[in-house]
């Protein structure tokens, strides 16, 4: 995770705690409800839209989440890059999210101004992996080891 949204992480917690304590001291039923929204909203994010880890099998291309798995076929990979961050706003321009952002990184779709919609599934602000795709969106993610990925994509699509 990039120091950035590292912080922004730690900064978003403090809402639902300064709800809770708020909610406790003064006994708000309206801070207690926000509070109780927040952690669920926390605990949605977690589970389903921050992925855990990438995992790289021969047919495909597993993104694990905490509650859920998502899978990328190997024959709808038609390329996969290192792409840093100069080069993808270069490439793709302009870019909006539709998403989860800040929570641990930003997850779900990123409307860009040249390419259109991609999925993204990112913890840090540079070294991205692009998957480009055949018949579905590309995904933009930041794995841990980007090379060590890439590398083993690119050995099970030859």
């Amino acid at each position: 995770m990039s120091p950035l949204i590292r912080g922004l992480t730690i900064a978003l917690w403090a809402l639902p705690l300064f709800f809770g304590i708020f909610a406790l001291v003064s006994r708000q039923l309206i801070a207690g409800i926000v509070f109780l929204f927040l952690i669920t909203l926390y605990g949605v994010v977690w589970l389903w839209c921050r992925p855990s880890c990438f995992v790289v099998y021969r047919n495909y291309v597993e993104i694990v989440f905490p509650g859920r798995r998502r899978k990328i076929p190997m024959q709808d990979v038609s390329s996969i890059r290192i792409i840093s961050n100069d080069a993808f706003q270069q490439e793709f321009g302009w870019a909006m999210r539709i998403g989860v952002g800040g929570l641990w990184g930003g997850f779900g779709w990123l409307w860009t101004y040249r390419r259109g919609f991609l999925e993204f599934y990112i913890s840090q602000l540079d070294n991205f992996v692009l998957i480009e795709r055949v018949t579905e969106k590309s995904v933009l993610i930041t794995p841990e080891n980007p090379e060590q990925l890439v590398e083993a994509v690119e050995e099970a699509i030859a």
